[in-house]
């Protein structure tokens, strides 16, 4: 026969309930680590995202594992306009080089480039995008091209999608370093180049850590950055927004001043009693997410535990689950470790020695 065990511990922490700080139509301000938004306006409305587009474009490149290879620039630059490198046709560069002229220069022609050699065509790349979206969990994205051009094609996003896209970039250490740059020298077999970063808030702002720009006359100005203080990586989105740099020092400033990253969960901590088991209850994840100063009488950590008298280690004999305003926002197994018990004869043993 089972028996559960329900044990409800409250830790207190505050809400807090932020005033209009940014003047975009969409905006999304996350918490890279946990995905926690931590302010929003507008978040899930879909618009054209303009050259925000080239993080996805990056990523794929990025995790192509091919960033030392030799790429030779083929018909499809001729079709490029806009913002570009101004690379040429049957020109030679490493894909690593044409990434800095992607997301320092945000080139176009960079752009088709990269899909073409990274999928063969361009439509087939668009097709990775896509599916590299849904593995996100960016259910209201749809990529059209590489690059961001909305005359003929159009690429449809979120603020929130895009958080979640430029969340998953920062794990990534190429696409943090290149997007750190504020400077890159490079040369082809052809010319030599030099890019300067166009994310303004690099120089405007001491805790940016990288981003991309973005902007058509349709999408308006588009930007998504990141930045880092203390125990904090944010990334902040916004969507057509005359004043995006003021917007994004605006939510970096609310989100570092009023959130702090807590160890909620420690896995080298953990301890039940009156538990029912005589042998060890373990975890293994630790748990930490951003909390407010104010956010009290809401955080509720829920442990429930399965007795059972047959088990052995490693056998999972219970649930925690943590949640916070109502909502779950964690839950992990709890584990059993048997220990090893002495015979009779090994306890007196034990006893005279």
């Amino acid at each position: 026969m089972k028996k559960i065990l329900i044990l409800v511990i409250l830790i207190l922490f505050p809400i807090n309930v932020s005033a209009t700080i940014v003047t975009a139509s969409s905006a999304c301000l996350m918490e890279i680590d946990s995905n926690r938004i931590l302010y929003e306006i507008n978040a899930h409305d879909k618009r054209l995202i303009a050259s925000i587009t080239k993080i996805m474009t990056a990523v794929l490149a990025i995790e192509s594992n091919r960033l030392n290879e030799i790429v030779t620039v083929g018909q499809e630059v001729l079709t490029m306009y806009g913002s570009n490198i101004y690379i040429e046709l049957n020109e030679q560069m490493l894909l690593i080089d044409l990434l800095y002229g992607l997301l320092l220069r945000s080139g176009n022609d960079a752009a088709v480039v990269i899909a073409t050699f990274i999928a063969g065509s361009e439509e087939k790349f668009v097709e990775m995008m896509n599916e590299k979206a849904k593995e996100l969990g960016m259910n209201d994205t749809v990529y059209h091209n590489s690059h961001g051009l909305d005359e003929e094609t159009q690429n449809y996003s979120t603020a929130y999608d895009q958080a979640l896209l430029s969340s998953y970039a920062f794990s990534l250490k190429d696409y943090r370093e290149i997007t750190a740059t504020k400077k890159y020298y490079v040369s082809s077999d052809k010319k030599s180049y030099v890019w300067h970063n166009r994310n303004k808030l690099l120089s405007l702002y001491e805790y940016a850590t990288g981003g991309k720009t973005g902007y058509t006359p349709k999408a308006g100005r588009t930007l998504v950055t990141n930045a880092s203080k203390g125990n904090l990586n944010l990334t902040a989105v916004t969507l057509n927004d005359g004043n995006e740099y003021n917007s994004h020092k605006n939510m970096y400033g609310y989100g570092f001043n009023n959130y702090d990253n807590f160890l909620i969960i420690n896995k080298n901590n953990f301890k039940i009693s009156k538990n029912y088991f005589n042998d060890v209850l373990y975890i293994n994840n630790n748990f930490t997410y951003p909390l407010t100063e104010e956010e009290q009488e809401s955080l509720l950590v829920k442990i429930k535990i399965t007795k059972t008298k047959k088990y052995q280690t490693g056998d999972i004999v219970g649930k925690l689950e943590i949640v916070l305003n109502k909502e779950k926002i964690y839950e992990d197994f709890i584990y059993v470790k048997v220990i090893n018990k002495k015979t009779l004869l090994q306890k007196i043993f034990s006893f005279f020695k």
